[in-house]
């Protein structure tokens, strides 16, 4: 009997032993190897990747204000710190695949080790592994789920394209219902990335019969009511933030179905406005709902604005950014409002300090960020030249009262704001006293009631959004976006010292008080006096750039108004005050041509009497032409565009440094006619001067290019050019000193120099044409007239090329000068320069000093 027991025993062995080879196919080794693969290698590795899944959803934090993400993102930081699991889930999915190749998990392991590679962000490898099991399994639904997979990898890494091919084939495919389920719902994710809500809700709507309570519902059917909400089916959207709260989902997808579901309410009877807001009141008394007050007034906001009720939006969008510390919704509150000022009222000041509240809270990833950027930079704009035209009319009205007259006014000013600070404090404190407080901070203070039914009103500058706003907006304006820090001052004082560039074009405000650390000054009325004081246009000079700063800020705000703000009426109120109040302005042509324009369809008589006084006073300008041929700027541009095609040949050549090519390619180009791009050739041809002249003329070309085209696009880059040739000869001034070349031997010009109001420029120019066609005609020698200082100006001859032809120059004009009678009455002096010493000269504007080194250097006969 113990032989029998013993064989069995043996036997049973052997069996085991055979059934542990990975080469076996009996129904013992499949059913060790399925186990063993399953209950270790694949189970831990599932275990790790579902802890990493749940560990990615625990730290993202879902943004309610937006339509939520159907997964949450991966970041490669985050990623860091989870490797650890990662490389024990493939080490343990890799063991199943190795030790286990007969058995059923190996596919699925290779899903896992493509599952990890995805979580750790190895897009390639994880590609790879799934496409390997879609092309090795054997299991026609491990291959669908493989490429399900691939979907979603594909999605996170952008890769559209691949991923859209990848959904083709599949959906093609008889897929089980889980499967299914897991395509529709990537394919949703690949929708959502790409902006398609209607694709996106789609996929999700077929996929809610097949969703389990694991697949957490609730919260997609919460996604499916924000996408029909967006899109305006707010019918369904109701219908699913209903379905949302069925399925208990957690409290703050709950509170947002809720809140969102009383915003889609439908309306039609006044009793159901009533049951929506009462909905809302209701949100506000439950205590759990404190940190979303912030959000349940702004889609307060948002349901009276729907309703028309302008005066209630207002104070709930007030409310909102009282209420809490988020900044999405503050800014969103922030930007309401300001739509409403600038879309509904036309109150483009209150809209700017709303529109930059709303672009300082809201994050640069919000949706329409550049449009709500853009409107508030035209605002911006709008309120700067307002402020210009206001300010400088103070000031001038300022200058001209009497120093007496001027002290009274600041000192009754002041003691008109001071009794009202004090009425002011004496009531807050009595309201403190009282326990009431307005807290609408609306344009027209609006009585509301409290969660309580308590009626409340304020006069708090705290409790006034509209104020905090217009204050927040002010001080970012003087003191830029300081931290939030102790010490702020101290430390943007050390900041503003080390920067170099000040922003000096913002108007100044007249009631501007800059923020300071020291002491209120004994004599406020004084101080102000002072200050004051030195921003008044005292000289004549200074009044008319005061009025040329309004001239300016009348035309761009015509422009903004027209262009901008499709403000026509407004427009041609700010173009006549324009051009009743500076009957010589400079914008009088192009003025005139918008006008004709505004009026060309509505009032064509009007329109008729505007293009007759453009043509008779302005007959040759750009928008006379545009009257006569509305395609001029087409043909127009044809040559700018044939201008641009020889620039570029010019160019070539300057580069190359062929300044002769080049300069006769230029004028060629500029011979072909008047176009915005001769700008650009003129500039050209002064690069071209500063290649072949001394640095002087260079200088001069560019001066007198700025002057010509003060707002073309490329007078920037001119006055950089300006800038840095004076900057390089100043370090060489510095470093040198002022000293004149001794080597002569090198091209001389001939100068004669004069005082400007001899008023000598045209005839020497033309008596030394004259004289040197009579005289050096072999030499083909030039003249030009140059600026040297406010006081004298000179005409110079160029050039001489040699030292002894110079002073055979001098000495011949010296000898026949008697003999021009055009320069008898004129005073003037002569000599020769080399063209070093001429940069040097220029630039220093040292008469005496060269006059004495040209009396030292040369011989007499030339003097």
């Amino acid at each position: 009997m113990k032989n029998i027991v013993y064989y069995l025993v043996v036997l049973l062995t052997l069996i085991l032993l055979n059934g542990c080879s990975s080469a076996s196919h009996s129904w013992t080794a499949k059913a060790y190897h399925n186990t063993t693969a399953h209950y270790n290698g694949y189970w831990y590795a599932r275990e790790e990747l579902d802890k990493i899944d749940q560990d990615i959803w625990a730290a993202y934090e879902d943004d309610y204000n937006r339509i939520l993400r159907l997964y949450p993102p991966l970041d490669s930081a985050q990623a860091k710190g989870y490797d650890k699991e990662i490389q024990e889930a493939v080490k343990m999915a890799s063991l199943a695949i190795q030790r286990h190749p007969n058995s059923k998990w190996v596919d699925d392991g290779y899903i896992l080790v493509g599952r990890a590679r995805f979580y750790s962000l190895d897009w390639g490898n994880s590609i790879q592994t799934f496409k390997y099991v879609n092309t090795k399994s054997k299991d026609l639904d491990t291959r669908h789920r493989a490429i399900i997979h691939l979907i979603r990898t594909f999605t996170e890494h952008q890769e559209f394209n691949n991923a859209q091919a990848a959904i083709d084939f599949v959906q093609k495919m008889p897929l089980t219902k889980t499967n299914k389920k897991h395509l529709l719902l990537e394919k949703a994710y690949f929708y959502q990335m790409q902006g398609d809500l209607d694709k996106m809700v789609r996929n999700l709507s077929e996929a809610v019969p097949l969703l389990k309570k694991r697949d957490k519902p609730g919260r997609i059917y919460f996604i499916i009511g924000q996408v029909y909400q967006k899109l305006g089916f707010e019918a369904e959207a109701y219908n699913y933030y209903k379905k949302c709260i069925a399925t208990n989902p957690e409290y703050e997808v709950d509170f947002y179905a809720r809140l969102y579901m009383a915003q889609v309410t439908e309306i039609s009877r006044s009793k159901d406005v009533n049951a929506a807001r009462k909905s809302f009141r209701k949100l506000l008394k439950d205590g759990k709902n404190k940190d979303f007050q912030d959000k349940i007034y702004y889609e307060m906001g948002v349901f009276e604005l729907k309703q028309k009720n302008l005066d209630e939006a207002i104070a709930d969008f007030n409310r909102s950014v009282r209420a809490g510390s988020n900044k999405r919704i503050d800014g969103e509150a922030y930007l309401r409002l300001g739509e409403i000022y600038y879309d509904t009222l036309r109150q483009y000041q209150l809209s700017q300090a709303y529109y930059d509240s709303a672009i300082n809270s809201l994050p640069k990833d919000y949706e329409g960020y550049a449009r709500i950027k853009a409107r508030q930079e035209v605002l911006n704009e709008f309120v700067k030249h307002l402020n210009t035209i206001k300010w400088q009319d103070s000031l001038l009205a300022l200058a001209a009262m009497d120093t007496a007259a001027l002290r009274a006014q600041i000192k009754a000013n002041y003691e008109a704001k001071k009794r009202e600070e004090e009425k002011r404090a004496a009531a807050e404190k009595k309201r403190r006293g009282g326990n009431r407080i307005d807290l609408s901070g609306g344009r027209s203070n609006p009585m509301f009631a409290n969660e309580n039914g308590d009626q409340q009103e304020v006069d708090w500058y705290f409790g006034n959004p509209s104020a905090m706003s217009v204050g927040e907006s002010e001080f970012k304006r003087v003191w830029g976006n300081v931290p939030l820090e102790d010490n702020w001052r101290r430390s943007l004082r050390s900041t503003v010292a080390n920067n170099e560039e000040v922003d000096d074009t913002a108007p100044d405000d007249p009631n501007e008080q800059k923020p300071t650390n020291e002491p209120p000054p004994a004599d406020p009325v004084a101080a102000e006096y002072d200050r004051l004081d030195k921003q008044i246009p005292r000289t004549e000079e200074e009044k008319q750039q005061a009025l040329d700063k309004i001239e300016d800020a009348y035309f761009k705000l015509g422009d903004i108004y027209y262009f901008k703000l499709q403000e026509s009426d407004n427009a041609v109120t700010t173009y006549n005050t324009l051009l009743k109040r500076f009957p010589e302005t400079k914008h009088e042509a192009e003025v005139l041509y918008k006008l004709y324009l505004i009026y060309k369809n509505s009032d064509p008589g009007k329109a008729e009497r505007y293009a007759s006084l453009l043509l008779s006073k302005y007959p040759d300008s750009t928008f006379a032409k545009l009257l006569k041929n509305p395609n001029y700027l087409a043909e127009s541009e044809q040559t700018g565009e044939k201008q641009k095609v020889l620039y570029k040949d010019a160019y070539e050549q300057y580069t190359q440094g062929d300044y002769a090519a080049s300069r006769q390619i230029v004028g060629e180009a500029l011979a072909l006619g008047q176009t915005t791009f001769v700008p650009n050739l003129e500039l050209l041809q002064v690069l071209i001067i500063g290649k072949t002249e001394n640095a002087a003329q260079y200088q001069y070309g560019l001066e007198e290019f700025i002057k010509k085209y003060p707002e073309a696009a490329i007078t920037e880059y001119a006055k950089t050019l300006l800038q840095s040739s004076r900057d390089f000869q100043t370090k060489q001034e510095r470093r040198m000193g002022i000293q004149y070349i001794r080597s002569l031997e090198e091209p001389h010009y001939f100068i004669m120099i004069y005082r400007k109001d001899e008023k000598l420029s045209d005839v020497a120019s033309a008596v030394l044409d004259k004289f040197n066609l009579a005289n050096f005609k072999d030499l083909s020698l030039k003249t030009s007239n140059l600026i040297l200082n406010d006081d004298y100006a000179l005409t110079m001859v160029s050039e001489l090329p040699r030292v002894t032809s110079a002073i055979e120059y001098a000495q011949t004009f010296k000898a026949q000068v008697s003999k021009l009678p055009e320069l008898q009455n004129h005073k003037f002096n002569t000599f020769v320069i080399t063209k070093d010493n001429f940069d040097i000269f220029y630039r220093t504007k040292g008469l005496d000093e060269y006059i004495q080194f040209f009396q030292k250097n040369y011989p007499a006969e030339a003097q």
